[in-house]
């Protein structure tokens, strides 16, 4: 009687354990992003590079709670350079942001392109969550039809219903006004449970509003940087040290978009995406000081003892959070800005409302869960 009552306390305990955790875990929100990278789409690509960070702010601002997971394949044609590039789901989301910079759009001979191989590796070859809470949303994006003629291919039907079993909802936004294209990318998106978005050849006409903080912000960001802790082996070190470098790089108005994400994804702890810096991954709880082992703690770090090493972390900590409490209010004068600018933008006689930032940010507004 003991024994069957003590085990049914225990069950219990580990089931409301359990519970609390289901409700304690942070929502996913996952989006795939299957560009075509041919010659015809260099425009947009450019503007995607300039727009990337706009576009994930929307996502946290469609639901603030949530953790979100970016990929990306780029594909092409036989023949070309390569048929697919796979860059899968992560949080690090300046690693996508680097490899989207890195491309380059070229190829394309044949009218058709590898989409139906693309599509797949989008559906079933990223390793999408599996809670039936979060989001998973795909963008496909680009011009020509799919390639039907490869019989090592699964066509994108059988593709696309792959994609509703699992939930994932499949977005198609075609640039130009292709007639054969358009019929396809309509039926995908029906099938798929997703929206149909057409869009100028070009990618349309990319906003670009500059603001009065955007010098002030960049500079704030940049101290928030030096802030950062590398550490690890060489190469992740290396790693981290440029994402703090990425801001160096970037024009003004893309600097601080980035900035605007940061402040609010990692809520006045994160520096950068993903992992690898000390201050961040201790404050969140990834990883331990104590831990960590010493050669993989940045030189300066090496050479204190145990209680000198953690004064080092607490006061990079404590740098951090004053800086990014001024973040916080830097970026939402700029979000209000912005804002008016933007809508009176769109008031404007004769304003378009049709380029690839503002209509993907629209589709995900409305197909994110709060």
């Amino acid at each position: 009687m003991f024994r069957s009552g003590f085990r049914a306390a225990l069950l219990a305990a580990v089931a409301s354990l359990g519970l609390a955790h289901a409700a304690q875990a942070r929502p996913v929100v996952e989006v795939a992003f299957v560009l075509d990278t041919t010659g015809s789409m260099a425009n947009l690509i450019e503007g995607a590079k300039r727009k990337i960070w706009s576009i994930a702010t929307t996502i946290l601002d469609a639901n603030p709670d949530a953790e979100l997971r970016m990929a990306l394949i780029a594909y092409r044609d036989i023949g070309d350079e390569y048929v697919t590039k796979v860059f899968p789901l992560t949080t690090d989301i300046q690693e996508i942001y680097a490899r989207l910079l890195a491309l380059r759009a070229q190829g394309g001979g044949d009218w058709p392109e590898s989409v139906n191989e693309a599509l797949d590796k989008a559906v079933t070859g990223l390793s999408w969550s599996q809670e039936a809470r979060d989001d998973r949303i795909v963008f496909l994006v680009g011009d020509a039809p799919p390639h039907m003629d490869y019989k090592q291919d699964r066509k994108y039907p059988a593709i696309v219903a792959d994609a509703r079993a699992r939930a994932i909802v499949v977005n198609a936004v075609q640039a130009g006004a292709a007639r054969d294209t358009e019929r396809v990318w309509r039926e995908i998106a029906q099938r798929g449970g997703g929206r149909y978005i057409p869009i100028p050849q070009d990618g349309g006409e990319i906003v670009v509003i500059e603001t009065p903080y955007d010098e002030e912000i960049v500079i704030l960001q940049k101290r928030i940087n030096e802030t950062i802790i590398p550490y690890g082996d060489h190469s992740r070190q290396d790693a981290v040290r440029k994402k703090a470098d990425q801001i160096k790089a970037a024009s003004p108005s893309t600097a601080s978009d980035l900035a605007g994400y940061m402040s609010r994804a990692g809520k006045g702890r994160e520096a950068v995406t993903g992992e690898g810096d000390l201050v961040a991954d201790v404050t969140q709880g990834r990883r331990k000081l104590e831990s960590v082992p010493v050669d993989q703690l940045p030189a300066p770090m090496q050479s204190l003892d145990a209680q000198a090493r953690r004064a080092y972390l607490d006061r990079r900590e404590a740098e951090r959070a004053e800086l990014s409490k001024k973040m916080a209010e830097l970026v939402a004068r700029r979000d209000a800005f912005t804002r008016e600018k933007r809508e009176a933008m769109l008031r404007a006689p004769g304003a378009r409302k049709d380029s690839f930032d503002a209509t993907v940010s629209e589709t995900l507004r409305a197909q994110i869960r709060r």
